[in-house]
């Protein structure tokens, strides 16, 4: 089989990084990367000159302007601007370019805040989003629905899906900007590093969250490339949830810390449950496989040889 060639477009990000590892493994893939400052993806000629000079053949969309809940809360034109302008410009020129499939990378939060539990792909817009991460959302809406549309019109195998909560190696763990599970394994770290009696966490702990491992949704992005072709969205994820209590719980275990954990429930839990409906994509022969606690572990790991 003729070599393909792929560019994965957020490389150094915790998706693409996971992406990066499995095709690296692949014999037959010619991998195609640009950091930030190589490629400004928001800028309209420079992806343009990229798509045109380097023609990859497959495209995988991981590259994003992303955050938890305060920064998506704060920042909210910054994120709704920022991914639309990366996403226009990648769909657009992968498609005037000649790019044989690309996969659009979405999130959870595009379904309604109080849609019916496990989430299926067809209660998207059916009701209202979540507001504190409303931006972001609706920039990934105009992504999937972009994808979408080129199939429809053009016949272009563009296809998205839609992850769950993810965790794992190269994971953002800034406090000020991480989503729940890398910003308790640095808090958990640091209060046990400094002997702190207790620590301090949003909220009530009552949410439920589905977390999967970076390298379960590699694997799945890798089986939707091959084997998926439709216009609608597929989730990706475990199945299973549990809630941020058990989570803060599972990581204090991991990290050692032997404290107090103090809940702020003056602070926003966020969407009361997130489980997604994962029947579409176990039906095509995927399924995660990597436990909670032993992804933590390894993540943990990963943390405290690289201190990030």
């Amino acid at each position: 089989m003729a070599t393909q060639k792929i560019y994965i477009a957020g490389h150094r990000g915790l998706v693409g990084c996971a992406l990066h590892r499995l095709y690296a493994q692949k014999a037959d893939w010619e991998i195609v990367t640009r950091t930030h400052a190589e490629l400004d993806l928001t800028d309209v000629n420079a992806t343009r000159a990229f798509f045109e000079t380097e023609k990859p053949s497959h495209v995988i969309l991981a590259a994003a302007k992303v955050g938890g809940i305060r920064a998506n809360s704060e920042y909210q034109v910054e994120f709704l601007l920022h991914n639309l302008r990366i996403q226009n410009n990648v769909i657009e020129f992968a498609a005037a370019c000649g790019v044989q499939k690309l996969l659009f990378l979405g999130s959870s939060c595009i379904y309604p805040k109080l849609a019916p539990q496990p989430i299926k792909e067809e209660y998207l817009l059916s009701s209202s989003l979540e507001p504190t991460n409303e931006g972001y959302a609706l920039a990934k809406i105009a992504g999937l629905k972009l994808c979408q549309y080129y199939r429809r019109q053009y016949g272009k195998d563009f296809i998205s899906a839609m992850p769950t909560n993810l965790y794992g190696p190269h994971d953002n763990f800034d406090l000020q900007s991480s989503h729940v599970l890398p910003a308790l394994i640095r808090k958990f770290h640091e209060a046990r590093t400094n002997q702190s009696p207790s620590v301090n966490l949003w909220g009530t702990g009552a949410p439920r969250r589905e977390f999967l491992h970076v390298d379960d949704l590699a694997e799945a992005c890798f089986a939707l490339m091959e084997n998926y072709e439709s216009d609608q969205p597929v989730n990706i994820g475990v199945g299973d949830d549990v809630t941020i209590k058990e989570l803060a719980e599972i990581v204090q275990d991991v990290v050692g810390f032997e404290g107090e954990l103090v809940w702020d429930s003056s602070m926003p839990d966020g969407t009361p449950r997130k489980l997604l409906d994962v029947s579409r994509i176990n039906a095509l022969g995927w399924k995660a496989r990597i436990p909670l606690a032993e992804g933590i572990k390894t993540t943990y790991q990963w943390f405290v040889e690289n201190q990030v």
